[in-house]
Order: structure tokens, then C-alpha cells, then sequence
């Protein structure tokens, strides 16, 4: 029989297994826009600066794979089937947001803030047009104050695309996204799903540090960091002299912006944004 001290640890390790090997959920992910497709065929809804999250009927999940710890009231009236959405409490509160997803034991009055906007149902029959009208239904038949339906709308031109962008940025919003309305339910990363921004920004992992040199000498130079694809660049701006200081942890992911890429897959003016958290 296990000792006290030798339980606590078989179950803290169990537990950290467990988050460790969390698997990620099958989920769609977007591709970037680009302007040779024919805009009428898509459905545009604004790109919230959220947190993904997976509603599986019972309890959220992040899309790594990890538990949401939303409280019991926030989901009491949700519906018991899939959805697909995004927790957020609106432009420009991402910081704020990102406190309270993280939290295992949520807070009362952070979490009345937030609100989550459904935005895709996971293994639906029908074409996403369809799929958009039965999440509006979902969202009514819930009478809940935190379960919305993301809106949709077509746009009849690329003029009119773009006029849709500069008013969406010019309110502190992230940009737009794009899907085709005849798309039936997909996963992976695929050109049925668009985002537009006027800066681009992608998220890699730090695995080493470049000393910097002049008036950082003794501080933290760049990062070097690594994209899903295997990809290694240096990332060297955008920090404060606090986060040069204190760096961003080896093994975190980190989001950053840039421009386009080089042939080889190396991002333009690539800038540091933010740590992205572990959700």
C-alpha cells in the first residue's frame, strides 16, 4: 500500500500525464485569404480575438486539447450535442479573456463577462449555409445569455469585402473570416475556411534563446522558435525591455505577426505579440 506522500505523487503524476498527452480535437482551421477566389460564395463573419472552444455536449475543450473550467451556470442551458465557438468578452479583451479561461476554479464575476459565439456544429449533415440557420435556431431555443450564434453575412464583391475589413479594424477588431457556404462539415486546415486581416499572425514554439547584444547585452536578444511545420527563425521584435528581461519560457507557444513569407516559408517583419496560453 502506497504511503501518504507516495499517493500524492502517484496522483499529481497521473495528473500531469494526463494533461501532458491531451489530444487535440479534430477541428476545422483556416487558410489565408487570397484574392482569386469568388468572395459570393462565401458567408464572412468578424474574426473574434477569442479562445476556441469545443462545447462536446457536457464541458468545453480547448482546441490543444484541454479542459475549459467554465462554471456550472454558464453551461446550464446549453444544448446536449456538439458546437464549435469562441469564448470572448469583446474587442481589444483578449488579455482579460485569457486570465479567465485559464483559471481551474473560475470566477463568478469574470466569467459573466464572457460570452460564447457558436460558430460551427461539429459532424452536422448539410452544406455550412444549413448548419449556420440550425445554430441560429440552437441559440434561441437556449434562451441563454451566453450562448450566441456568430452572424453571417454575404457580401457581393471584393470592394465590398474590403470596405467590411477597414470598418471591423477601425473599431479595434481582428479582421474577418470566410467560409464557403456549400461546405459540408470538415477538419483539418483547409481553403473552405478563410481569414482576412490586414496583418497576418501565425504561432510557434520557443526553443532557444539569442543573447542580445548593445543595450540589451545581458538580456534576452530574440527568440528562437519553431512553427508546426518545422520551420526555425529568430523572432527578435516586439518585445518590451520587461519581456527581454523575462522571456517567454523554452517549450511555450508564442503568437506572432508578419507580412507574407519567403520562398523557403520564413515569415516577413515577423514581430512578437503575445505568449499564447496553454488553455
Amino acid at each position: 500500500m502506497l504511503g501518504p506522500t507516495r499517493y500524492l505523487l502517484f496522483i499529481f503524476l497521473s495528473l500531469w500525464v494526463a494533461h501532458s498527452y491531451a489530444q487535440p480535437p479534430a477541428i476545422l482551421l483556416a487558410q489565408i485569404y487570397h484574392d482569386d477566389i469568388q468572395v459570393q460564395e462565401y458567408l464572412v463573419s468578424e474574426k473574434l480575438d477569442g479562445i476556441r472552444a469545443i462545447w462536446d455536449g457536457q464541458q468545453f475543450t480547448s482546441r490543444q486539447g484541454h479542459p475549459i473550467h467554465a462554471p456550472a451556470w454558464f453551461t446550464q442551458d446549453f444544448p446536449p450535442r456538439p458546437l464549435d465557438g469562441e469564448l470572448w468578452i469583446g474587442r481589444g479583451q483578449f488579455e482579460t479573456l485569457s486570465s479567465t479561461v485559464r483559471q481551474t476554479q473560475p470566477s463568478d464575476a469574470a466569467w459573466r463577462q464572457v460570452a460564447y459565439y457558436v460558430f460551427e456544429l461539429p459532424d452536422a449533415s448539410g452544406d455550412f449555409a444549413h448548419r449556420v440557420q440550425t445554430i441560429v435556431h440552437i441559440a434561441r431555443q437556449a434562451h441563454s445569455p451566453y450562448l450566441k450564434s456568430l452572424p453571417q453575412f454575404k457580401v457581393k464583391d471584393r470592394q465590398v469585402l474590403k470596405r467590411t475589413l477597414e470598418q471591423v479594424v477601425a473599431k479595434r477588431g481582428e479582421g474577418l473570416m470566410l467560409h464557403r457556404a456549400d461546405a459540408p462539415y470538415l477538419t483539418g486546415r483547409s481553403h473552405v475556411l478563410l481569414k482576412l486581416k490586414p496583418q497576418l499572425d501565425a504561432e510557434a514554439k520557443v526553443i532557444a534563446y539569442v543573447p542580445g547584444k548593445g543595450k540589451y547585452q545581458g538580456k534576452m536578444g530574440a527568440l528562437l522558435v519553431e512553427t508546426p511545420a518545422g520551420i526555425q527563425f529568430k523572432l527578435g521584435t516586439g518585445f518590451s525591455d520587461a519581456e527581454r528581461a523575462h522571456p517567454p519560457p523554452i517549450g511555450c507557444q508564442v503568437t506572432y505577426t508578419y507580412r507574407d513569407v519567403t520562398k523557403t516559408g520564413k515569415p516577413k517583419f515577423a514581430s512578437f505579440l503575445r505568449i499564447r496560453p496553454s488553455e
